[in-house]
């Protein structure tokens, strides 16, 4: 699929062909504060590419956590008002761990599990209008994470972000990237 930035990195590349390396400036993130206490925050680098109808999107997201929410991302984006992220992402209690956002209009925050290391399989599918968040400690046995819809869920782009919401920067690695235009059919089975 063609694909473009929503908002450009401090540095981007695809050394092997197979892979694709982000650096998140300073600061950056992608989130709308539920309590509105702040500005929204919509200046990670996110590179995605157009989607329609069902599919599968999988990578193996290796982080080099620094600062506090550091976090490697797989995103749904409608709008700048309308997306979803699976995270994983440096707590404040400093662990890994995998975190979903799903916004409309203002963004929610959900952690899942801690993970031991700095590596972790995450997967997006869509199933009709709806969506599923899975991620993996060894990318064959699946944990659900999430089942949500968008708005219209119409015209989408699907893809990869990194971020640093309070750290100088963050280094995300995305490996084994696998697409398929297929339909998950059991959300919770594991596979």
């Amino acid at each position: 699929m063609p694909l473009r930035w929503l908002r450009k990195p401090q540095s981007w590349s695809i050394p092997d062909g197979g892979s694709l390396l982000v650096a998140a400036g300073p600061q950056t993130d992608w989130f709308v504060d539920p309590q509105r206490s702040a500005e929204p925050r919509l200046d990670a680098p996110a590179l995605v590419g157009p989607s329609s109808g069902d599919f599968v999107l999988s990578a193996r997201v290796t982080v080099d956590f620094a600062g506090t929410f550091d976090a490697g991302v797989l995103v749904v984006h409608e709008s700048d008002d309308v997306w979803a992220k699976l995270c994983f992402e440096y707590s404040p209690q400093r662990e890994p761990m995998v975190v979903s956002v799903v916004t409309r209009g203002v963004s929610d925050d959900c952690n899942s599990f801690a993970v031991d290391g700095a590596s972790v399989w995450l997967r997006i599918a869509r199933v009709g209008p709806a969506f599923a968040f899975h991620a993996s400690t060894d990318g064959s046995s699946w944990s659900f994470i999430r089942h949500f819809a968008l708005e219209g869920a119409g015209e989408l782009s699907i893809g990869f972000a990194a971020q640093a919401p309070v750290g100088d920067g963050c280094a995300v690695s995305f490996e084994q990237i696998a697409y398929e235009a297929t339909r998950l059919d059991d959300l919770r089975s594991g596979e």
